[in-house]
């Protein structure tokens, strides 16, 4: 009996520590997932900006980090729109939903709305298409 509780406990505590236990509400959200279409991004705002390798899931139009998810950053790449942008402090949290092949990287390269503040976010490399797909609004 003892034996069987503790196999148990084991696979509840497996469990709970694969639903999002650690994650932030940004990577739960979506944001820096791979897409290729803003219909693949998960929630509304949120636009596939196809100017990245891979497509990269941000929401747009934020004016500061506040209007982010948290884990999450208001950042602008070229002065004209803003994205949230998921806050990293190395490349490994940068590729939770992305492919080998369009891994992001941590960056403190664009301007953070808000400030820096020491903080970096993941950026995929550039893809040389426009900055949106053609389903976006």
């Amino acid at each position: 009996m003892k034996r069987t509780l503790c196999a148990l406990f084991a696979v509840v505590a497996v469990a709970l520590g694969g639903c999002g236990g650690g994650t932030s509400e940004a990577i739960r959200r979506g944001v820096g997932a791979e897409c290729n279409a803003s219909l693949t991004c998960t929630e509304m705002n949120q636009v596939c900006l196809t100017v990245f390798a891979g497509g990269y899931c941000g929401v747009s139009a934020c004016v500061h980090d506040t209007d982010c998810p948290a884990g999450s950053a208001c950042v602008t790449d070229d002065g004209q729109i803003n994205y949230c942008f998921l806050i990293c402090a190395d490349k490994p949290e940068c590729n939770v939903n992305r492919s080998a092949a369009n891994e992001s990287s941590c960056t403190s390269s664009l301007t953070f709305v808000d400030g820096a503040g020491g903080r970096k976010v993941c950026r995929p490399p550039l893809s040389g298409t426009g900055p949106f797909d053609a389903g976006t609004d």
